[in-house]
């Protein structure tokens, strides 16, 4: 099946992963492994702390949590698959496991481009319309949006599900990546593949740049609105709740639309992959950090909930 292509139907993958360094084997894992962790414990201790401290109990930390939620499943839909593959002579994934991988890993991905829109959205609300904003911003509204976010998003991915089942691959059966994507499996078909390629051009379009210009246009207001503030602190302060989430937002989006947006070949693929592992593995493990470094508010609840295992250790 390795070989060139035949009438028989491939009923499993081989995942390349990062064999193309060899020597490089044990540093890569390292790295990865601790990546992971690290993506891990940061993005649940987020959670655990938005969840317990009653401060942050506001809208903007209610999309941050599912922010991290998110970002925890999307890293383990790819990460510990990639992780086995270190150790293992040959890489091989099963045709339905491969579907499945790429089910997860897509339905994440497109979940969390419209949730970063109604992070924005949120921050719109919160600047330009600050005595509205509990009103605008209620709860119901946050928990409907969240929502929507993950139907459309598994909506989305579902599409692109049933038209890759469509697909015949008759070999070759090397993916060159460390995951299921849809690029590398398209090159790998023995089908017509126009019809998913349009599938997967207009589901980037509707996700990705329908988000980005939801994003842009929320900004667009933010920032006329931040340049009527006379007080320096008062434009600073307006802008530091901002500038977490648009660092986010590029890195994500500009990450992701370099390699949806454009058609793979075989000499991009090993872009794509490096791509694809800075918004994979990278992003997922920056994300806490970016929103939290400069958030004065997690801060204080970080502080708050150190006294209170202090007091609770020195009570007991």
């Amino acid at each position: 099946m390795a070989g060139g292509r035949n009438n028989t139907t491939v009923a499993k993958f081989i995942l390349l992963g990062f064999s193309d360094f060899p020597k490089l084997k044990i540093a890569l894992f390292t790295v990865f492994l601790g990546t992971y962790l690290l993506t891990v414990a940061w993005n649940l201790s987020l959670i655990i702390l938005i969840k317990m401290d009653s401060s942050l109990h506001t809208p903007m930390y209610f999309f941050l949590s599912n922010l991290s939620f998110i970002d925890l499943c999307y890293v383990t839909s790819t990460t510990p698959k990639m992780l086995s593959g270190f150790f293992q002579k040959t890489k091989f994934i099963s045709f339905v496991g491969c579907a499945i991988q790429y089910f997860f890993f897509s339905s994440l991905g497109l979940t969390e481009c419209c949730l970063l829109a109604a992070m924005a959205y949120d921050r719109y609300a919160a600047i330009c319309h600050p005595l509205l904003y509990t009103n605008i911003m209620s709860p119901t509204l946050c928990e409907q949006m969240v929502v929507a976010a993950y139907i459309t998003g598994i909506f989305g991915s579902s599409i692109q599900l049933c038209a890759l089942l469509q697909l015949d691959f008759c070999g070759p059966n090397i993916i060159n990546h460390f995951f299921c994507d849809l690029p590398q499996l398209l090159v790998l078909s023995c089908s017509e593949t126009f019809f998913l390629h349009v599938i997967k051009f207009v589901i980037a379009v509707i996700f990705g740049l329908t988000s980005v210009i939801i994003i842009m246009i929320s900004y667009g207001y933010i920032v006329a609105t931040i340049l009527k503030i006379s007080s320096l602190e008062g434009r600073s302060k307006a802008f530091n709740t901002c500038a977490s989430h648009l660092t986010a937002v590029t890195f994500y989006f500009g990450s992701g639309l370099f390699v949806y947006m454009h058609s793979s070949t075989d000499s991009s693929l090993g872009y794509d992959k490096m791509a694809s592992v800075f918004y994979t593995v990278v992003i997922p493990m920056l994300n806490p950090l970016i929103y939290c470094l400069r958030n004065q508010e997690i801060k204080d609840a970080l502080t708050r909930c150190k006294k209170k295992r202090i007091f609770s250790h020195c009570h007991s």
